[in-house]
């Protein structure tokens, strides 16, 4: 059985996390979509503190995770 990871642990989440958590694991979509958001939002922090040259890179996983959070709960609320 796949853990669920940590990064999904947050309040934008909160009311959905009993139908996060089994269709993290029995649906390989949706487990794809939450490992990119993971992916993504450990690059925003990883360039948060980083030089003003690394401004850009951080912008594009940021967006990228608030487009891959969107996507999270509109898959929840297709699939409940």
């Amino acid at each position: 059985m796949a853990a669920i990871p940590d990064e999904l642990y947050n309040v934008k989440f909160a009311a959905y996390f009993d139908s996060m958590k089994e269709l993290y694991i029995l649906d390989q979509k949706f487990k794809v979509i939450c490992d990119a958001y993971c992916a993504s939002t450990a690059k925003t922090e990883l360039y948060k503190d980083r030089s003003e040259k690394n401004y850009r890179r951080k912008m594009k996983f940021e967006n990228l995770s608030r487009e891959l959070e969107e996507e999270i709960l509109f898959y929840i609320m297709r699939n409940r």
